[in-house]
């Protein structure tokens, strides 16, 4: 009876001893997407996506975004996001000073700069366009600004260029005539309510280039950085996903290499704050 006792209460201490179970919380990351289109637009595009991949990877990454794009670029400059959805150009520059690094792109399209004009505008060459007032989304949206701008300037188009934060909002001076033109994208111009994209015309379009970059800052761990990258990889394996492609207007993902960007760096732009070439 003794002995039962004492390994009742050997037991008893044994189990009162043991610690509380550990709830294991998600990691945390931070996807910063260029505000290209607005918030709430950009959220109901990326948010299924990153939906998608925290179901596969067991992460809980959020989605962010900026006002405008030059608010984006000091908070990328700052490293505020563990990954990144960035032009071109941002990636070049950021590559370089804020440690990130190559994750992944579209796998088929490529990026080109516009000009865009109301269906019915009168402007059917560049020229036209000489001392006029252009929209534009900021100094350094690659190919909606820095391209478009550097043509002009290689044709001696003189023209004043009037920023208004976002590819969206060039659209729409430009449709209610706020502007008589304005520079944007193929893929966001493509984006665009039917009803909005019908009452523009493309009058010029560039050449094509390496597409946007969705990169990662180094801080995260490598292994971590592959389960997302296999994630990306994995939407175009079944039709099943085929709608959060479309619903961010991709063809699918590769895994992309920091060479991919040489067309752009090329180009010789100088800076930020000097983007023209």
């Amino acid at each position: 009876m003794k002995a039962l006792l004492v390994l009742l209460l050997v037991c008893t201490g044994v189990f009162a001893q043991q610690p509380e179970p550990v709830v294991q919380t998600p990691v945390q990351y931070s996807l910063g997407i260029v505000p290209q289109q607005s918030a709430q637009k950009l959220a109901g595009m990326w948010i299924p996506v990153i939906d998608y991949i925290n179901e596969k990877t067991g992460f809980a990454i959020s989605f962010a975004t900026a006002t405008d794009i030059p608010t984006f670029e000091n908070r990328v400059a700052q490293q505020d996001y563990d990954l990144v959805y960035m032009n071109p150009y941002h990636y070049v520059v950021f590559s370089e000073s804020a440690n990130y690094l190559p994750l992944a792109r579209d796998a088929h399209k490529r990026i080109s700069g516009i000009i865009v004009v109301k269906k019915d505008s009168p402007y059917t060459t560049l020229e036209q366009l000489y001392g006029k007032t252009l929209a534009f989304p900021a100094p350094a949206a690659f190919a909606a600004s820095i391209i478009p701008r550097g043509q002009l300037a290689k044709e001696n188009i003189s023209i004043n260029a009037q920023y208004v934060n976002s590819h969206d909002s060039v659209y729409l001076n430009v449709i209610n005539g706020l502007f008589p033109a304005g520079g944007g994208i193929i893929r966001t111009f493509e984006h665009l309510p039917q009803v909005q994209n019908e009452q523009l015309r493309i009058l010029w379009k560039s050449k094509d280039y390496t597409p946007h970059a969705l990169a990662v800052h180094s801080r995260v761990p490598e292994a971590h950085r592959r389960l997302i990258l296999d994630a990306l990889l994995s939407l175009s394996e079944s039709e099943d996903n085929a709608h959060l492609l479309q619903g961010i207007n991709f063809t699918g993902f590769i895994e992309a290499l920091d060479s991919d960007w040489d067309d752009v760096r090329e180009l010789g732009i100088l800076s930020l704050s000097r983007p023209y070439y």
